[in-house]
């Protein structure tokens, strides 16, 4: 096969590559290994099934009009299963400015920025992008004073299936401390607009990063 022929073959495997992860983005995939023999040789076989993921919309259109409340006019965030609604609402929303991420860590100074232009914020992420953007937290957002709230989806915690998340959610709530950020958790609905409105607050008072944990209690739904 000609050079031309081979990038184009890459080329090719990359965006249906891409494709699959754009048709999952509301979807998790699970797999299961299943042991078989043919003759004498064991071999195991990966079955992949796809689960929907029963995310709230009216939870999440509560957390989106708490923020709203707040007058927080910019969101910034990069695609997460329990955030799928909430940025799709803030795209949707002429009043909001959504802008998406490639990493979590740009959602630092994209609020940084935002605050020196007098606009208000949030940084919507994953607890393990948490994790990949304390750099930018510590090197920008606490140095410099900056009032940055968080929400985090709380992966890893109680009542978690999935084992590739659980080791990121053993140890959020550990780095928000050490770092002494105030946070605070999501899990009743009939609080969330006091909870957001009192993070947003002291976030300004402070000039400083605040956190609130996005819980399996607010965001999931029973299938």
């Amino acid at each position: 096969m000609s050079i031309r022929g081979r990038c184009c073959r890459w080329e090719s495997a990359i965006l249906n590559r891409f494709d699959e992860k754009v048709k999952l983005y509301a979807f998790e995939l699970t797999s299961t290994a299943m042991h078989s023999r043919i003759g004498a040789n064991p071999i195991t076989v990966i079955t992949r099934e796809v689960r929907a993921m029963p995310v709230s919309v009216t939870n999440s259109q509560l957390i989106y009009d708490s923020l709203k409340a707040c007058d927080i006019r910019l969101l910034s965030a990069l695609p997460e299963t329990w955030l799928v609604h909430l940025i799709r609402m803030a795209d949707d929303d002429p009043d909001v400015q959504l802008v998406r991420l490639a990493k979590e860590e740009e959602g630092v100074g994209i609020s940084a920025g935002a605050h020196l232009a007098g606009v208000k914020s949030a940084l919507l992420m994953q607890n393990h992008g948490f994790l990949q953007s304390i750099n930018g937290i510590v090197s920008l957002a606490q140095l410099y004073r900056v009032p940055l709230l968080m929400l985090i989806t709380d992966r890893g915690h109680l009542g978690e299936p999935d084992p590739w998340q659980t080791e990121g959610g053993r140890n959020t709530r550990r780095l928000l401390d050490a770092l002494g950020i105030v946070r605070d958790e999501l899990s009743d609905p009939g609080r969330v607009g006091a909870q957001v409105a009192a993070a947003m607050t002291l976030a300004e008072s402070s000039l400083s990063p605040v956190a609130l944990l996005l819980t399996r209690d607010l965001l999931w739904e029973a299938a």
